[in-house]
């Protein structure tokens, strides 16, 4: 079954320069490995198509049961330098949220998770 990043974390995002910073957080701690597994680099990179236009780094904050990516080169060349909407980051958290994994039914029944 697919489902929307939004029914198993809250994230929260900021910037530097032109590399936007995009916190994702576990809902739940089981939902933590789950998102290990499917929100990697390449799918971020690939959700984030046309406006990501550098390399995407991931960092695995298990105690805090969160990942972390910067997505370098997403904002025009940053606040003072971009004629972008949102050239300080801040919506990429929302951004992110909007995207789908691939769960099985046996997970998703063992964690709770509806559709």
């Amino acid at each position: 079954m697919r489902v929307q990043l939004l029914k198993l974390a809250h994230a929260r995002s900021g910037d530097k320069g032109d590399t936007a910073n995009v916190g994702l957080i576990a809902l739940k701690e089981e939902y933590y490995p789950l998102l290990v597994r499917e929100v990697t680099s390449e799918r971020v990179k690939h959700h984030f198509e046309g406006i990501c236009r550098g390399r995407v780094e991931r960092f695995e904050l298990p105690n805090l049961h969160a990942l972390n990516f910067l997505l370098h080169e997403s904002l025009g060349g940053g606040g003072t330098l971009s004629l972008m909407t949102d050239a300080q980051g801040k919506t990429f958290s929302y951004a992110l949220l909007r995207m789908w994994i691939d769960v099985s039914e046996t997970e998703a029944g063992a964690l709770g998770i509806e559709r």
